[in-house]
């Protein structure tokens, strides 16, 4: 795994040369320390720095920290606090006196004091330094071709690219530190960085090879993904559409396989199944690795198994009940777009797991009960979702568990690390997975017109959702979970595809509509919807609206807004805006509304 060999290859250059991670902001860091560059500009130096690169894609240090410090969770590169808590995906969990400053993003406080905002910004900007490090040293390295050299750097743009994408989506204003100015890291950011992310992007597309060696690494491929999902964060509505016909055609993972969906929708949330067809870049992950910790285990979720279970931990990262209702179907088998919490899935709230509860028997999509723990449902392997007793307070956060980041019971001992006062997991961190890609290219085919085409690749999402494989089903017998499944599904799973044309007669707004609602139902839970929801530019309208509902069944979000004009984007940390100070003048300027 790319992590764990940069633990062994390049430890001491990561304190040497890299930074210096326990004590200073990346604006404080020195760009060399006791190696000189000539110490790696070698071949095998090169790439135990391209590994360090790597590395820093999860954001996770060893020792149940994040890698300059800070909380795990705060660094998660998952986004499960700043694009699904703070969408209405799901609540914070556990109780109120647990992680407040999650609190406070999940009700749109957005405090640029908050030390989670600080540390998602170091983490990131730990990868930029590492990158600019590797490429000012690449072009004197010795012992490598011309190619090798395009090739690691193509790698190296690629990840570089990764990490101010995320700056970009979350910060908006981010200064742009290169190879060309890492000796000052105190730029300006006043200008728009998104030709410069586009640009690394562009030579990681044009240089990358379809295929690695290590499943772990970027491909040509991977790359036009993230360039064409950043002409979407533009608009750049033709660009994007010229680039998925290609990527939708000739599109392959690292290891040679055909970009599509898997048939059972699960498989993208078992880490059994990882590395499949429809992973496009996703962070590796391992389980009992060696290491004695739970770093390289998919650490930023530790927290998010249901409390009072099996799993050990924590309690967090609980589904809304407005994220439940839109799973709703109608007797045709499609979403209520526009009224799904008039339509709610009945839950267990303040019934007691010794007190009877049936499900609802009313029509669902079964993405419902792989993302998200309900009672009387299979949870995977570990038997029927008990409901109360596996939530801490169901008052204050609901009756709900998350399900996507969860392994199995079967294998867990291959799967599961217990290095930690919480699990690890091998499960992979995906960052784009192929249905992410296709709703994409839908949007780009509907906002220029495009009807059919965009209902087509909606209808191949809706599909796979209704197919067979993609079921709950009950067990053989409940009390012995691991003993298999039925053919009986465990709710009433109905789900069609849009009738040929409905999106040409329902125009551009009906179709935006629903892509945008398949995103939430595809998608959920996975970090993505509070981007989603900015860029489209609903953020007030929709968290307004969600806030409204969701405070009448929980108390976690009581008085919880969206401020228009400033929470499209979270605030500058104010240490970095601090530590920005040249000539007696702060270079960083903070976001509109903070």
């Amino acid at each position: 795994m790319i992590k764990s060999k940069y633990i062994v290859i390049a430890a001491v250059m990561s304190t040497a040369i890299l930074v210096d991670a326990c004590s200073k902001s990346f604006l404080e860091r020195s760009p060399q320390g006791a190696l000189t560059g000539s110490d790696v500009q070698n071949k095998d130096g090169i790439q135990a720095l391209l590994v360090g690169v790597y590395a820093a894609l999860d954001g996770q240090s060893s020792g149940t920290a994040a890698l300059n410090g800070g909380n795990p969770w705060e660094a998660a590169p998952s986004n499960w606090i700043y694009g699904s808590v703070a969408a209405g995906d799901a609540h914070k969990g556990s109780d109120a006196t647990d992680q407040p400053p999650v609190s406070q993003i999940a009700t749109g406080v957005f405090d640029p004091s908050n030390g989670f905002f600080n540390t998602k910004w170091q983490v990131l900007f730990e990868g930029i330094a590492r990158a600019n490090t590797l490429l000012s040293l690449l072009p004197d390295a010795t012992g490598m071709t011309d190619a090798d050299k395009v090739g690691v750097k193509a790698q190296t743009l690629f990840l570089r690219g990764h990490y101010y994408f995320e700056l970009k989506k979350m910060y908006d204003k981010v200064p742009w530190v290169d190879e060309t100015n890492m000796d000052d890291y105190k730029q300006p950011n006043n200008v728009d960085i998104w030709p410069k992310i586009e640009a690394d992007f562009q030579y990681a597309y044009d240089n990358l090879p379809e295929t690695q060696t290590s499943v772990g690494r970027a491909n040509k491929w991977a790359a036009a993904c993230y360039l064409a999902k950043t002409y979407v964060y533009q608009a750049k509505w033709s660009e994007a559409k010229a680039l998925f016909d290609i990527i939708t055609v000739k599109g392959q993972t690292t290891n040679g396989l055909s970009y599509g969906l898997v048939d059972r929708f699960e498989d993208n949330f078992d880490p059994a199944n990882k590395n499949n067809k429809e992973s496009v870049f996703a962070i590796q992950m391992t389980a009992n690795d060696g290491t004695l910790s739970i770093a390289n285990a998919n650490q930023g979720e530790m927290l998010n198994f249901p409390y009072n279970s099996p799993f050990g931990c924590c309690g967090f990262y609980q589904p809304t009940q407005d994220l439940v209702n839109s799973y709703r179907t109608d007797a045709t088998g499609l979403p209520y777009l526009d009224d799904a919490n008039d339509h709610a899935v009945k839950n267990d709230m303040k019934i007691l797991s010794t007190e009877p509860f049936t499900p609802d028997a009313g029509n669902l999509d079964p993405r419902l009960d792989w993302t998200v723990g309900r009672r009387g449902i299979p949870y995977l392997d570990w038997g029927n979702h008990p409901g109360r007793s596996w939530v801490r307070d169901q008052d204050y956060a609901g009756p709900y568990a998350p399900k996507k980041n969860v392994y199995w019971q079967y294998d867990q001992d291959k799967y599961k690390d217990a290095n930690s006062w919480a699990p690890g997991s091998a499960l992979n961190v995906v960052l784009i997975r192929y249905a992410d890609v296709l709703l994409q290219a839908a949007e780009a085919e509907a906002q220029l017109g495009n009807y059919t085409a965009a209902e087509t690749y909606v209808n191949q999402v809706r599909t796979r959702a209704g197919k067979p494989a993609t079921a709950v089903y009950k067990y053989t017998n409940d009390a012995a979970p691991m003993g298999g499944f039925s053919t009986t599904p465990a709710a009433n799973y109905v789900v069609s595809t849009y009738t040929a044309g409905t999106f040409a007669a329902g125009g551009k707004d009906f179709s935006l509509k629903a892509i945008y609602f398949e995103r939430k139902l595809e998608l959920a839970m996975e970090g993505q919807r509070y981007f989603d929801l900015v860029r489209w530019g609903i953020a007030s309208t929709e968290l307004t609206k969600f806030f409204a509902y969701e405070s009448k069944i929980t108390t976690d979000i009581t008085g919880g807004k969206f401020v228009a004009g400033r929470n499209e984007h979270y605030p500058i940390p104010q240490r970095q805006i601090d530590l920005s100070v040249k000539g007696g003048t702060k270079t960083l300027e903070q976001n509109q509304g903070y």
